[in-house]
This record gives C-alpha cells, sequence and structure tokens, in this order.
C-alpha cells in the first residue's frame, strides 16, 4: 500500500509524501540530496521535514545522530489509525452537541403557543394515519435525496412493508436514499432483509451503535421528527424552516461519518481480495469517486459501491481509508 492516500489523510500535500517516500527508499540523503532528487529547493524540502517531523513521520535517527529518519510501513499506519480514532472522537463529540442543540430547538418549537410558530415552517401531525399518508405523499414528490436516521432497533413486519412501498418509488426514480439505523438490526433478520432489499435496489445503508431520535430529511427543504421520541405512534412535526432543516441534514452527515455500510453481499467472505475488491479498494484509495472508480475498471458504479460497501463492512472499517489500512494490515495489499 503506498503512502499516498495514507499521507492524505493526514492533512499532508505532494510535496510531504514526495520527500516522505525519498526518505524512505534512502535512508541516508540528507537535503541536499531529496532537494536534487525530487527537484526542489532546500527551502521546500526543509519546510517538507518540519511537517513530517511535527506529525512523528520523521524521527531523530539514533544511528546517525545529526539526522532523521523516516518511520516504517507498520509504525506509518500506527500513526494514521491513532489520527483517525483522534478524529473520530472529534466528530463524536461535535455531533453529540449538535445533537443536544437541535434537539432543544425542536423542543421549543412543539412546546411554543400556536401564535408564536410560523406556520409555514411548522406543521403538527397527530396518529400514525396522518404520519403515513404524509411519507407517501413525500414519496411521490422527492427528487433529491432522503435521509433517514432509524433508531428504536428492528421494525414490524406492517412498517417494513409500508416503508418498502414508498422506497421503492422513490428508488425507482433513481433519487438517492441513504439511512441509517442502529448496529442492532443486524441480528434482526427482518429489518437485516430490508437493508439488504435498499442496498440492491440502489439505496445506501449503513448502521452505527447510537443514534439520535428519529428523522427524515427530504429534498433538503423538509424534515419530519417526532413530537415526542420516546412514543413515535404520537405524531410527528413537519419542519420547513431553512435553519432547522439544515441543522438536521449537518447532524445526518456527522452520523454518517462515523458509520458502518452495510455490505449488500451476503455470501460467506473468502480470506484475501479478489483483483476487483483490491482495484476499488486501491482506487478508492486513491481518492477516486464511485463513478471514477466503475469508469476505470469498467464496471457499473452501483457494482463499485457495492464492492465498497462490502469491503467495508467486512473490515468493520468506517470509511474507505480505514478499509485500505486494515486491508494493508492484513497483507492484502
Amino acid at each position: 500500500m503506498s503512502g499516498g492516500p495514507v499521507l492524505g489523510m493526514l492533512g499532508l500535500q505532494a510535496v510531504h509524501e514526495s520527500v516522505y517516500q525519498a526518505m524512505v527508499e534512502h535512508s541516508t540523503w540528507g537535503v541536499i540530496d531529496l532537494a536534487r532528487h525530487l527537484r526542489l529547493t532546500e527551502a521546500e524540502v526543509r519546510s517538507a521535514l518540519d511537517a513530517l517531523f511535527e506529525l512523528r513521520l520523521i524521527r531523530d535517527s539514533y544511528d546517525r545522530p545529526g539526522h532523521v529518519k523516516a518511520v516504517g510501513r507498520d509504525e506509518l499506519l500506527r500513526i494514521v489509525l491513532q489520527h483517525q480514532q483522534d478524529d473520530l472522537a472529534r466528530q463524536q463529540l461535535r455531533m453529540a452537541e449538535q445533537h443536544a442543540a437541535v434537539t432543544r430547538m425542536i423542543s421549543r418549537i412543539a412546546l411554543a403557543p400556536e401564535p408564536a410558530r410560523t406556520v409555514a415552517e411548522v406543521e403538527k401531525l397527530s396518529g400514525m394515519d396522518a404520519v403515513q399518508q404524509r411519507l407517501e405523499l413525500l414519496a411521490e414528490q422527492a427528487s433529491v435525496e432522503i435521509l433517514t436516521l432509524m433508531p428504536g432497533g428492528g421494525h414490524s413486519a406492517p412498517a417494513l412493508e409500508a416503508a418498502r412501498r414508498n422506497d421503492a418509488q422513490v428508488l425507482a426514480r433513481g433519487v438517492p436514499m441513504r439511512t441509517i439505523a442502529l448496529e442492532s438490526i443486524r441480528q434482526h433478520e427482518p429489518t437485516l432483509n430490508h437493508a439488504r432489499w435498499l442496498t440492491d435496489h440502489g439505496g445506501e445503508f449503513r448502521t452505527a451503535p447510537a443514534l439520535p431520535p428519529r428523522m427524515i430529511v427530504v429534498d433538503r427543504q423538509a424534515a419530519l421528527v417526532p413530537l415526542d421520541p420516546a412514543n413515535t405512534r404520537a405524531g410527528i412535526l413537519y419542519l420547513t424552516s431553512p435553519g432547522v432543516v439544515a441543522s438536521l441534514r449537518s447532524l445526518f452527515e456527522r452520523v454518517w461519518s462515523y458509520s458502518t455500510p452495510l455490505g449488500a453481499d451476503s455470501e460467506p467472505a473468502q480470506p484475501g481480495l479478489s483483483d476487483l475488491e483490491r482495484g476499488v479498494l486501491q482506487l478508492a484509495g486513491e481518492g477516486l469517486t464511485d463513478e471514477a472508480v466503475a469508469s476505470r475498471l469498467h464496471i457499473s458504479a452501483r457494482s463499485a459501491r457495492r464492492t465498497m460497501a462490502a469491503l467495508m463492512e467486512r473490515l468493520d472499517a468506517h470509511s474507505r481509508f480505514s478499509a485500505g489500512v486494515k486491508a494493508a494490515q492484513r497483507g492484502w495489499l
């Protein structure tokens, strides 16, 4: 596994990568040698060395006092994994803070006297019939995206059947759908089958160990949240205030960034990687989109997404980069 995508995840640039790789390959070279080989100025090399030193990717050499050396591949992976864990912890903290702020805002809206509400931006829907009718209408009208948080573990057969009817309409029109459920649904066969159905039909599905209350964000213009998170059958608030919708969508993206994709393939995983899996993982590690990966490998974008999702689940990875690192650790790359 090359250092390019790895170093990029640490916020380093191409010049830093070049200096690091040259130091790995030529451990006795100094600034002048590196500058000549890489066609850089000595100032550029020294600046790159400072950045690498700050991240502890190069260190003082005990064997050659006064010189520095690049860390090895194992140490590089350890540093990068620690960086990812620290970044994940920061994301989770920001997500918790944002969740608390959004919850307080929604509570104020729900409890406010009717005259204090902006009618055009807040609508209260009581009872499951009213909620289901609104969901069906949104399924018919959605054109940009639908984002859903599904806390609460496994869902009942009637609820899944109703969801599938609406989801089928949306997916048939090619509207992107992203859903996050609790990790526990992986042990609930009906809900897990629904999740696999979604991914088979072009949707994206991830799981997380904990979730904010249930919500649906439609077309970046409207959001549905429960009146009472402890009793979702009581009804919902239908919100169209741009500030509220943007905050809820941002919260969803925060959770999405550290959730685990549900692999579409249910076949038992074999040791190592197939040629296709290796190609997808390497190209994704270079920063290519699913569409670009598909084009390079001459497969459909859907196949690229499914392959990447299955790999991330198989490797228990929370990101493409983490999947590459874990595959390298297992000697698959």
